[in-house]
C-alpha cells in the first residue's frame, strides 16, 4: 500500500495520465472526515468498499437457501405438499 499525504485541494494519478487514468482530489478536511473527488473514465467502476462488503454478504446468503426451503422445494418437486410444523 503506497501512503501519502495530500493538502486540500491537492491530487493523486492513478495510471500515466492518459485520459483513462484516475485523478483523486481531496476536497475537503474536518476533523476525522476526509472528503475526496474522483475523476475515473465511464470504463472503470468506483464503489465504497463497505457497499462491496455488503453486496458479498447478500449474495452469499441468497445463494444459501435455508434448509426448509431446500426442504419444501425437493417436496413440491417430488409432487408432494410439504409437511407444515
Amino acid at each position: 500500500m503506497l501512503v501519502l499525504s495530500r493538502r486540500v485541494g491537492e491530487s493523486v494519478v492513478i495510471g500515466d495520465g492518459s485520459p483513462e487514468a484516475v485523478t483523486i482530489t481531496v476536497l475537503e478536511v474536518r476533523g476525522d472526515v476526509v472528503r475526496i473527488g474522483i475523476d475515473a473514465p465511464r470504463s472503470v467502476a468506483v464503489h465504497r468498499a463497505e457497499l462491496l462488503a455488503q453486496l458479498a454478504d447478500a449474495n452469499a446468503d441468497a445463494a444459501s437457501p435455508s434448509e426448509s426451503a431446500v426442504a419444501s422445494l425437493s417436496e413440491a418437486l417430488r409432487g408432494t405438499e410439504p409437511a407444515r410444523d
